[in-house]
């Protein structure tokens, strides 16, 4: 684990649930569970607190949910970037990393801290694999 893991604070023992984020100044796609921004060069991920079950969106969140899955994927992909590239650029973890990113995002940025992926643009490959019975990220 890196001294940046170790470092990344969980979020506070907030009960409160994202289920959609709105920064009006940026284009956004939504998926099932996370919020695309575009930055022009970058996209911004945001990990949401939805929750998706069968290709189904509930209408009720887990809180914290966006910040455990986005502290998981980066988690991963720093382990593994010795072994393979990949799209992410950083993971940040504060308010102050958030907010020099993109001047929008300020206003935003504790809100955003922890569940964010700021990712290279890249060409997507539609496929999909889901495993169930197992506990992954």
């Amino acid at each position: 684990m890196t001294d940046a893991h170790r470092q990344a604070q969980g979020p506070e023992q907030s009960r409160s649930v994202v289920l959609k984020t709105a920064i009006r100044e940026l284009p956004v796609r939504r998926g099932k569970v996370r919020d695309i921004y575009d930055l022009g060069v970058n996209l911004l991920i945001v990990a949401t607190d939805r929750i998706s079950a069968f290709d189904c969106v509930l209408p009720t969140g887990i809180p914290n949910k966006g910040w455990v899955l986005t502290q998981l994927s980066a988690f991963w992909f720093d382990l593994l970037h010795d072994v393979t590239e990949s799209h992410l650029v950083s993971a940040p973890t504060g308010s102050t990393e958030i907010a020099h990113i993109d001047p929008t995002l300020g206003a935003h940025a504790s809100m955003l801290a922890g569940r964010t992926m700021l990712v290279q643009k890249a060409e997507v490959l539609p496929v999909e694999c889901v495993v169930r019975g197992y506990l992954a990220g």
